[in-house]
């Protein structure tokens, strides 16, 4: 059973949201996922960028013209 944490950035710069996501996926236990809603542009293309770097992956779950949902899990 996986948990889910949800984080709202939107409005939030860059790169200050992925240094936030970075510190939440830090204190993820591997049974947790994080949700995290960011705006459209810069924001998007630097934390998909960033996390490809990383052990985690990616899933876009949900956007609008303003701003994206993503899921990021462990992909041990």
């Amino acid at each position: 059973m996986s948990y889910i944490k949800l984080l709202d950035l939107k409005s939030v710069p860059c790169p200050l949201n992925f240094v936030k996501i970075k510190l939440a996926l830090d204190n993820l236990s591997p049974d947790e996922e994080l949700l995290v809603e960011l705006d459209r542009g810069e924001p998007e293309e630097m934390v998909h960028k960033n996390i490809k770097e990383t052990e985690y992956s990616v899933v876009k779950i949900q956007e609008n013209q303003k701003f994206i949902k993503i899921k990021i899990s462990n992909a041990k």
